[in-house]
């Protein structure tokens, strides 16, 4: 999938469901759960339980998303992603080797980067987008609006702090989509097994952001 693609995907559902999945039927139904509330971009950690297989299993299960990972910190383990399906690839921190492999599959690869200088270089490497993480140590939204004069030109995805509350005033000042993980997967619901609620946050959340 091309870069291009993949930026008018994030422009139009702007958010990302990030699952980090003790089990792997619990990753299921958590992200089933998501798709349900109408969230389409859907990224597994790849320190999930079975990822690999959690991410072939989505790609037949919810056929209408996007089914990604992250937390990726190698070559090797970018590569076992892709062979597993993965359509877009995060990872927390910017290797410029893992970019390469990444272009080289033409899948989108979203490194994480937080200064200026580290911003521009993932992006001078070939990086689709540039993961803002952890974006609310350093100021949220605040941050993100600062960094718009100079890399506005930079699609950036701010992670690490993002909230219902905030996640449509990180589109305001500039970023082009958001990630989301604890604020949508309250652990008590995940534990009580409360899909629907879980489904309603994922509403909840694309109404905001609509």
């Amino acid at each position: 999938m091309s870069n291009q693609v993949w930026l008018s995907q994030l422009q139009e559902h702007r958010a990302i469901a990030v699952i980090r999945a003790p089990k792997m039927d619990l990753g299921a139904k958590m992200a089933a759960s998501v798709a349900a509330g109408g969230m389409r971009l859907i990224e597994i950690t790849w320190n999930s339980d079975r990822a690999a297989d959690l991410i072939s299993l989505l790609r037949t299960e919810l056929p209408g998303c996007m089914i990604g990972t992250g937390t990726l910190f190698n070559v090797q383990q970018l590569q076992d992603a892709i062979a597993s399906g993965a359509q877009f690839l995060f990872s927390p921190h910017t290797d410029p080797e893992m970019i390469k492999a990444a272009i080289a599959k033409n899948i989108p690869i979203i490194p994480g980067a937080l200064t200026p200088t580290e911003i521009v270089t993932a992006w001078s490497q070939g990086a689709s987008c540039v993961k803002v993480f952890p974006v609310q140590a350093v100021g949220g939204t605040s941050y993100i609006q600062s960094l718009q004069a100079p890399l506005g030109h930079i699609p950036l995805i701010p992670t690490g702090g993002v909230t219902l509350a905030n996640a449509k005033d990180f589109l305001q000042v500039g970023a082009v989509a958001v990630g989301l993980s604890g604020e949508l997967f309250p652990k008590k619901w995940v534990l009580e097994a409360n899909w629907s609620a879980i489904a309603l946050q994922a509403k909840k959340l694309i109404r905001r952001l609509n």
